[in-house]
């Protein structure tokens, strides 16, 4: 049985399990407060009879659904007639603590064959702890409750985004891209003291680092894949890097073809803006059979590197000899993680004449969840 999205909009066509729940408005939602083991709402009545469920499990958790089923004595089956499910987020030291008074937390759903599936993305969210504890109810005559006790409560961490998920990204950010510039280098700033780590303590090379948590947040890259930040967006007048940059005064460029050409796979990681009119597309670029491709082909969407609106290599069939050629979409900001470490001598480190633009930093940045441009419905 599955318990659909609960939000403002309750007169929303029904799921086709409607003949197991029906008249949401009044019935499905009950606004109740857990303190202790008993619930303390004045419209339900403790009956002890009514078992309490045991040995709660949770199974099939993606990034917005979970199945819930617990141990039912079959002496008292009958008597059952609703569960309720009290789902909340699992509280830290950080988080903010305030709550409307509104949102409901308490799920009420008929009583089913478990296990049943809670969906609904009104409560859930990619990434994110929640507790949940049960109660079974009988519905009397004149329409109150009689309940058990609250079971054990439970933690669970919802899912990353599926490549479902990832997919409902992308052909937003096709929408999009804009036209296709050419380029012909990547680059990398940093500040000076990081290019000289580099030359003394890391044999000449650029190693690859966890990414970290800016972006959507169920992007299943972030904190779990390795790799460097490359930019390959250019100035429109100048068709060349901006002289500009958040990240350091220090900058390592390397011709396009070193890190992008046919032996290299491509992904789609993410689309995201942070409350601003720019809108960035994370790409991944990972040499074939690398560790990073094996790592992207179960989880993001694959491109292909001749034909995507993003970030496109082709051969320059006029020129006849072979020649790559590099485009970029014009329209968003791209940033490209390189799976595998890169050797300085492959390119070139020199300062550049602009800013440092810290405001401008992505580094953590929270995605905007009030953005229709680049957001889907399963959470932020």
């Amino acid at each position: 049985m599955e318990v659909p999205n609960l939000g403002h909009n309750l007169t929303s066509p029904m799921s086709p399990c409607e003949g197991m729940i029906k008249n949401l408005s009044l019935d499905a939602i009950q606004l109740c407060e857990r303190e202790g083991n008993k619930s303390q709402d004045s419209g339900i009545v403790e009956m002890e009879e009514l078992p309490v469920p045991q040995n709660i499990k949770i199974s099939n958790i993606t990034c917005d659904s979970f199945k819930i089923c617990w141990d039912m004595e079959p002496r008292v089956k009958e008597r059952i007639t609703h569960y309720f499910i009290d789902l909340n987020k699992k509280e830290n030291k950080n988080s903010n603590k305030f709550k409307h008074k509104d949102v409901p937390t308490k799920l009420v759903a008929k009583a089913v064959p478990l296990p049943m599936t809670v969906r609904g993305h009104w409560f859930l969210s990619p990434r994110t702890e929640y507790t949940v504890a049960v109660q079974t109810a009988s519905k009397q005559s004149d329409g109150d409750y009689a309940v058990s006790e609250w079971s054990e409560i439970i933690d669970f961490t919802t899912a990353d985004y599926s490549t479902v998920h990832l997919t409902q990204l992308l052909e937003k950010a096709k929408v999009i891209a804009g036209r296709m510039l050419r380029f012909s280098v990547f680059y990398r700033n940093q500040n000076k003291e990081y290019f000289d780590q580099a030359r003394e303590v890391h044999g000449n090379h650029m190693l690859p680092a966890v990414k970290d948590n800016s972006g959507s947040h169920g992007s299943p890259i972030s904190g779990k894949l390795k790799g460097l930040y490359f930019s390959c967006n250019t100035e429109f007048n100048t068709g060349k890097p901006p002289q500009d940059s958040p990240y350091g005064r220090t900058r390592f460029e390397i011709q396009a073809e070193a890190l992008f050409n046919p032996k290299t796979n491509l992904y789609f990681g993410d689309f995201y803006c942070m409350y601003t009119a720019y809108h960035y597309v994370i790409l991944v670029l990972a040499p074939q059979g690398s560790p990073g491709d094996d790592f992207c082909k179960a989880r993001l969407q694959a491109l292909d590197v001749t034909n995507n609106h993003f970030l496109t290599c082709t051969v320059d069939e006029e020129a006849g000899d072979g020649a790559l050629v590099f485009r970029h979409a014009q329209d968003v900001i791209l940033e490209v993680i390189y799976t595998e470490p890169v050797d300085l001598a492959l390119g070139t480190v020199a300062e550049i004449s602009g800013h440092q633009l810290m405001s401008l930093s992505t580094v953590n940045a929270k995605k905007d969840p009030s953005c229709k441009t680049c957001n889907i419905s399963v959470g932020r």
